[in-house]
């Protein structure tokens, strides 16, 4: 292999692989390093037992910016999105989700009073400047605008359901009700699962002469002032010299990859985590029953199948119960498991029979930061004092998380250092 590169992209997830298309665009060499045995990261689908499994419930906003830039890149996105309409539990008791028109006149979830606020808070997110919430937490925002309690547990369970966030008090306001506003004009169930959106990166990448090289992990980057240039250092001591370097790994794994540095930040970054119950079934009990939430437990359920291809037999069920963590909750994987296979008994009792598979994974994560006030500034500074290598993933945007962040962040990095190689360029 060649050790010497123009650009050297670390991860082969969404955020990777958009960063190596883009940058793949120029006349710059490209390596991609991924440590795993296989490329895609959390955007992964397993095929188990003829099931196309994501790992948990993974759903792309219709009118994102990630649909916008993957389909820029003219990656094809097949699927349907899912009805708004589904239940509500609240002590056990199911109520339709005032999510749509009818439901919110006919629901008895709500009373009088308080469906007017509910139709009111509605309308005033899609309204709302999200930049003029960048102070506020996203539970001060509720305090601020809520006067019902049984409204405020909407707005939470709302909140859970755009952003799979269990820490309002924590959560900046900006990024959950802009992701709500994203959210509530529809998402897609992708058909094949996500990992056809990394196939279609991988092979436009590895077309346009990208070279991705797995099982490759980075344990130690140093700075090469002199020359201008980074090195990276594998896990077999192998060195790579880049002239740029794009990361998109996990930000804890960056805190420790330099000898003079100290990134206190990314050891203070709080991940989004959950709990999945992953099923597929030959039947489903109750078939019209395709969607729920808790809103006094953080407890999801969907039938993602019912909108997306999922099975090589079309008449098989794939779907998926989640738990949302709170970041200060001693996890407990056994009661989880328990939790949300019980959930899944409630509304859908007698699954076990039409069983094909089933997977837990108890320590999902979800996003690998959890957007905080502050957050904007300490990334900016970040940036700013590591020369030549530039940040992606779904922790690396302020303002974006989830596919969102990371592929935004992803397409960003490469121009950005597209853009600085022509100021190079012109400047020689």
């Amino acid at each position: 292999m060649n050790h010497n590169w123009d650009v050297v992209i670390v991860g082969g997830g969404l955020s990777g692989y958009v960063a190596a298309n883009y940058a793949a665009r120029t006349d710059l060499s490209v390596l991609l390093l991924e440590k795993g045995k296989v490329v895609g990261g959390r955007a992964r689908t397993n095929k188990v037992k003829q099931q196309y499994l994501n790992l948990g419930p993974h759903a792309l906003y219709k009118n994102g910016k990630a649909s916008t830039i993957l389909k820029e890149l003219n990656i094809t996105l097949h699927g349907q999105s899912p009805k708004l309409d589904g239940n509500l539990i609240e002590n056990n008791l199911e109520y339709p989700a005032p999510f749509t028109p009818l439901n919110l006149f006919t629901t008895k979830l709500l009373n009088g009073k308080e469906r007017i606020e509910w139709m009111r808070l509605l309308l005033k997110i899609m309204s709302v400047n999200p930049d003029k919430l960048e102070k506020k937490t996203y539970s001060q925002w509720v305090s601020d605008v809520t006067h019902s309690k049984k409204v405020e547990q909407l707005l939470y369970t709302l909140g859970r359901l755009a952003t799979y966030s269990h820490a309002p008090e924590k959560m900046s306001a900006k990024v959950m009700i802009s992701h709500i506003k994203i959210a509530t004009k529809g998402v897609l169930y992708l058909d094949g699962g996500w990992q056809t959106i990394i196939d279609q990166l991988h092979n436009k990448a590895i077309l346009s002469g990208v070279q991705v090289q797995t099982q490759t992990a980075v344990r130690q980057i140093e700075l090469l002032k002199e020359e201008d240039q980074v090195k990276l250092v594998t896990s077999s001591n192998e060195e790579i010299i880049a002239g740029n370097v794009i990361w998109t790994a996990g930000p804890q794994e960056l805190e420790g990859m330099f000898l003079d540095k100290n990134i206190s930040f990314l050891n203070e970054m709080t991940a989004i985590k959950g709990a999945a119950l992953d099923v597929a079934l030959s039947q489903l009990p109750i078939p019209k029953k395709l969607f729920a939430m808790d809103i006094s437990d953080p407890l999801y359920y969907a039938v993602h199948s019912a909108y997306a291809r999922l099975s090589e037999n079309s008449n098989n069920v794939v779907l998926h119960v989640f738990k949302y963590h709170h970041p200060d909750e001693q996890i407990d994987s056994t009661h989880d498991n328990i939790l949300l296979e019980q959930f899944l008994d409630k509304l859908q009792p007698g699954w076990k029979q039409y069983l094909i598979t089933k997977r837990f994974l108890p320590h999902i994560t979800v996003n690998q930061r959890l957007p905080q006030l502050g957050d904007k500034q300490k990334l900016s500074a970040l940036k700013s004092s590591l020369p030549r290598i530039y940040l992606a993933g779904d922790w690396a945007s302020s303002d974006s998380i989830l596919a969102e962040g990371a592929v935004s962040s992803g397409k960003q990095a490469a121009e950005e250092l597209i853009l600085n190689e022509k100021r190079e360029k012109r400047a020689n």
